[in-house]
């Protein structure tokens, strides 16, 4: 047999030791990940291609805009059920306001991201104070929201047409290629990154989710944590709605319904522990990224598109199955 090779060495290098930390952290889901690629490039003729691939991600960029925030509130063990509702209401909001109102095109937008902070603000803090769990508070606005919409756009789409910039901001292309969405959400992606790995903030949330307890006698306000972590989540929700609307041309109240699935699929299947305190912001980036390949995956084999939620459903179980195990093993070692 062969020599195991051991990459401990190389954990305290500048260069080489967040590379090796990540890998060690996502070996599992990068090995599914490459290996799903590998089976659809042989299964296909138009996987592998790079109009195929800037599609994927233009696609799941709604879905990773999403995923941070719920990363952040299933990493303090809470959830976030509001994200297909908000993409609806913020985007029905935002075209309406300059479609019916005339308004311009930077305040419309600034609403609808205001929209999203004070929703988000609100859950946060009905969550904090209120002792309601999470998965209540959130699943009761989302149903306010998804009826916003629809009172908003008057039960019916709202096509745009006074405005020929904002649908740019949809499917306009970086150097001729790249579609705006993929940069948004790798700007995105990377401030959350900073946010967890780099300040208080970010050291709070995982010492909130960890062990509430421990962190409240530490000094940390576990109200203020919990607000801005549902605000957060609010505020990409929103701005993913500005986003799709753009895309569309166009607000639609009926948008974006189990947006949120796809949101906790990627966050599990990117190593966020259910339990809360643990979570990686690459695994979360690679998680969104299987959810992509299987649904163009599936598209491409012209397999009928009912079965994707059949498919999310069942890696849901498995990635929270696995976590359980996990978590299982963890503490078994500690006692």
């Amino acid at each position: 047999m062969g020599k195991k090779i051991d990459l401990s060495k190389y954990d305290d290098h500048v260069i080489l030791g967040p590379i090796v930390r990540y890998l060690n952290s996502n070996l599992g889901i990068l090995a599914a990940f490459i290996i799903l690629c590998v089976v659809l490039t042989i299964a296909t003729d138009s996987f592998m291609t790079l109009n195929n691939w800037l599609t994927i991600l233009r696609t799941v960029s709604t879905t990773g805009f999403l995923a941070i925030g719920v990363m952040l509130a299933i990493m303090l063990g809470g959830i976030d059920l509001i994200a297909g509702a908000m993409i609806a209401c913020s985007g029905c909001l935002v075209v309406v306001c300059m479609e019916r109102f005339g308004m311009n095109m930077i305040l419309a937008i600034a609403i609808g991201l205001v929209l999203g902070i004070i929703v988000g603000f609100v859950n946060g803090a009905i969550i904090a104070y209120s002792g309601i769990h999470p998965f209540v508070v959130t699943l009761a606005m989302q149903s306010i929201l998804r009826g916003a919409a629809y009172l908003i756009a008057n039960g019916q789409p709202v096509p745009l047409y006074v405005n020929t910039v904002y649908p740019k901001i949809g499917t306009g292309l970086a150097f001729g290629v790249v579609p705006y969405p993929i940069i948004y959400m790798l700007i995105f992606f990377f401030l959350q990154y900073l946010l967890l790995n780099k300040t208080k903030m970010g050291r709070y949330i995982y010492a909130v989710g960890g062990n509430a307890t421990a962190a409240q006698f530490s000094g940390i306000d576990i109200k203020k944590v919990k607000i801005m972590v549902w605000t957060i989540s609010g505020f990409l929700a929103s701005f993913a709605g500005i986003v799709l609307s753009a895309r569309l041309a166009s607000g639609q109240p009926g948008t974006s319904v189990g947006a949120e699935t796809d949101a906790i699929a990627a966050c599990v299947l990117g190593g966020t522990s259910m339990y809360g305190g643990v979570g990686c912001t690459g695994g979360v980036l690679i998680g969104v990224l299987v959810i992509g390949v299987i649904t163009n995956g599936l598209t491409l084999l012209h397999v009928n598109s009912n079965w994707q939620y059949v498919a999310k459903g069942i890696i849901i179980l498995l990635a929270v199955y696995i976590d359980m195990i996990r978590q299982n093993k963890m503490q078994a070692r500690s006692e």
